[in-house]
């Protein structure tokens, strides 16, 4: 009996952990915490990536052991995977010697007065040494996979542009160069290779530590999966930090990336007509582009992430208005479907911030916001990827390259404001409705990177490229038929490092100078229009920055993609994307129009914690918009069409429809229901609670209101 009992519970064992298996592979939202679970912060996303072996350096739960964390989030019914730091994280006992018996504080980034970029008390920035990799893989990567963990994600491989000067960066140039480190600060030459160094570390210590993953996980019958959550490269470039970006893509052992975009990104602030301010709505849309181009042509998921706050502390009221803005965005990519929905629960609903802009008085999250923002993540959880473009002329794209990330740094006779020359291609067209589109330089070996292109924005003021073979891969597709258009004076002192194109087999004087080339046009050409094949090349002798900077400056550059595009290039002011039954409006500002952007239809306004249902609503200039078109639910059967918690365990018979309601304590409940008739009874924890004024005929649907549990409200209605 003892050894039937033993069978048994081993069956029921790798039963679970198959279950756990197939949830892992069928993930389309997730979220990161360092805690273990508690009432307060069960979402009921998919799956949960716990943070860190010994926690995460702000958060007061790191002192609980991972695997207790990691138990709490599955006996709850979460797929559970590890998320943590490559560039900084809990690993004190690395830098205090505890691990070998030797310091480690001299492997921190440190900047050119000495001092040590810090994290976190005790956690530096990391130069990811050889000693460090072997550290982070047998204590952190190990343990997680003998916990069971099938889904790592390394977030955040950070090195800080203004870093570069400690005695392990000091020893790594040697090593990868072969000659003497050089301070970055005293030449552009030096900046460069400095960036190319801290690239390369970042690029080889996430091929080790996921090879090493995979492998190991393989040693124990597992097929571990890797991911990258990144900021964007656009992001990266606009805050000084180097990172490998949409090298790794091509990498055998990475499997996707998280875009990690946010309020606290995309306020970055930026130029255009001659303005700078913050554009969220605008800025997000691009960072997300970077992210789902970087990975379209080599099939590499990516998950997109939003925070319903953000790292900074403001007031909630200003936390509202950007997350609408950035997840508005990132669902203007039809492509996506899988969603971070938040980073650290416990600081969204547990934290305390500003009640009102103008007040002193901080509060926890707002019920109405909490409501909304769970309509907004429980939507993620439904809605499809859609073969649908975002309304606009399609085919407009700018080029961007990682070494963006090489040229920001303080040099002599360079500037380049708020990373002006990107915004200089792509800011005149975003703000005319055109769905700019993001080409990166490192995949235009991918025949898929150009495909949907038809006039294609490039500029080597801000970037260089990094070998001849792109230049190879434009020329081919300008010569099959695409127009590319050149804006760059060709003068900033980054033209003259040494790199390829003025060494070995070559000796240009500039690298636009070789794509010329190949292209049959004369080194450092005039502006000007140029037959190339079957394709154009139209050089603009200007920086795109004075597209921005200046008042009206972009004349030039919209005239000659308007005249290239072939059709009319259509111009306004909004975006609009249907996928499924879901509807999204932006309505642009500083636009050609400042007229509101109008919707009709039977629409559910999921951005209204009261979720009400309009025929007509109205998107003010600079807003945006999110509906469920009550039209196209699924042949009218009953079913929650919108609601602030996760329902599980539907049954629909004849005129009965019943389903388990699961979401976080305190917070509140708000739902509309689609149902064939008006109801007789409505019943919530086998409590009577129909209200005829609940109920709206024109839309046949029902709105229910009750406390949220995170062990579930049973609802029963009957008709």
């Amino acid at each position: 009996m003892r050894h039937f009992l033993t069978t048994i519970v081993l069956v029921t064992l790798v039963l679970a952990s198959c279950s756990v298996q197939r949830e892992a592979w069928n993930v389309k939202t997730t979220f990161q915490t360092g805690a273990q679970w508690r009432p307060t912060i069960d979402i009921r996303a998919d799956a949960v990536m716990v943070y860190g072996v010994n926690g995460n350096p702000t958060n007061k739960h790191w002192d609980i052991p991972f695997e207790e964390r990691l138990k709490s989030w599955r006996d709850k019914g979460y797929a559970t995977h590890y998320m943590t730091g490559i560039a900084w994280g809990q690993y004190k006992d690395y830098f205090t010697g505890e691990w070998d018996g030797k310091s480690h504080l001299d492997e921190g980034q440190v900047q050119a007065s000495g001092d040590t970029i810090w994290h976190g008390h005790l956690v530096p920035y990391i130069v990811p040494t050889d000693n460090y990799l072997n550290y982070f893989k047998e204590k952190h990567i190990k343990r997680v996979i003998d916990a069971g963990v099938d889904h790592i994600f390394l977030e955040e491989p950070e090195f800080w542009a203004r870093a570069g000067y400690s005695d392990a960066f000091k020893r790594e140039w040697a090593a990868y160069y072969g000659f003497p480190w050089r301070p970055q600060h005293e030449s552009a030459e030096n900046l460069f290779l400095s960036g190319k160094l801290k690239y390369h570390l970042y690029y080889k210590a996430l091929d080790e530590a996921f090879t090493y993953a995979k492998d190991y996980g393989k040693s124990k019958g597992m097929d571990v999966k890797c991911y990258v959550p990144t900021h964007s490269l656009l992001n990266y470039s606009q805050w000084s930090i180097v990172s490998p970006e949409a090298s790794l893509a091509s990498l055998p052992c990475v499997d996707g990336y998280i875009a990690q975009v946010w309020t606290g990104t995309s306020r970055e602030k930026n130029f255009f007509n001659g303005i700078k301010k913050e554009r969220v709505f605008e800025n997000s849309y691009l960072e997300y582009g970077c992210m789902a181009s970087m990975t379209a042509p080599t099939g590499r998921d990516v998950f997109f992430l939003t925070d319903p706050i953000e790292d900074r502390p403001r007031d909630w009221k200003d936390y509202k208005k950007n997350y609408q803005a950035t997840f508005t965005a990132q669902l203007l990519y039809p492509e996506i479907d899988s969603y971070e929905v938040m980073p650290w629960p416990e600081r969204i609903y547990e934290g305390y911030y500003k009640e009102s802009p103008d007040g002193d008085k901080k509060i926890r999250i707002p019920k109405d916001y909490s409501a909304m923002m769970q309509i907004m993540i429980n939507s993620l959880n439904d809605i499809p990827k859609s073969g649908n473009k975002l309304s606009g002329s399609q085919g407009v794209s700018v080029l961007m390259a990682n070494s963006l990330m090489f040229q920001r740094g303080e040099v002599e006779g360079y500037s380049d404001p708020q990373l002006s020359d990107f915004y200089g291609l792509a800011m005149p067209f975003v703000k005319r409705g055109v769905p700019v589109g993001i080409v990166h330089l490192e995949n235009t070996g991918y025949k898929a990177a150009l495909a949907d292109t038809k006039v294609l924005l490039m500029t080597y003021s801000n970037m260089k490229p990094m070998d001849a073979e792109c230049h190879i891969d434009l020329s081919r597709w300008v010569k099959e038929g695409g127009s590319l258009i050149y804006c760059s004076t060709d003068e900033d002192p980054f033209q003259n490092v040494k790199e390829w194109w003025n060494e070995g087999e070559y000796s240009f004087s500039r690298p636009s100078d070789h794509l010329f080339s190949l292209l049959g046009v004369p080194a450092g050409a005039e502006s000007g229009l140029y037959q190339c094949g079957d394709g154009k090349l139209w050089v603009i002798r200007q920086d795109p920055k004075d597209f921005v900077m200046n008042a009206g400056g972009d004349k030039v550059l919209v005239e000659a993609v308007s005249s290239l595009y072939g059709d009319a290039l259509e111009f306004k002011n909004s975006f609009r994307l249907e996928r499924g039954p879901y509807l999204l409006v932006a309505a642009i500002d500083e636009s050609v129009s400042s007229e509101p952007v109008e919707v009709s239809g039977m629409l559910i306004d999921l951005f209204d914690p009261d979720i009400p249902v309009y025929s007509k609503k109205v998107i003010p200039e600079g807003a945006q918009g999110y509906f469920y078109d009550i039209s196209k639910a699924d042949g009218g059967k009953a079913k929650v069409l919108a609601g602030s918690s996760r329902v599980y365990g539907e049954s629909l018979k004849r005129s009965r429809y019943s389903f388990l309601s699961k979401s976080p304590e305190n917070t509140l409940n708000v739902s509309r229901i689609l149902l064939p008739a008006e109801p007789e009874s409505v019943t919530v924890d086998g409590r009577e609670t129909f209200s005829k004024e609940n109920w709206d005929a024109g839309s046949k649907t029902y709105l229910l209101r009750f406390d949220n549990s995170p062990d579930g409200v049973g609802v029963t209605i009957k008709w």
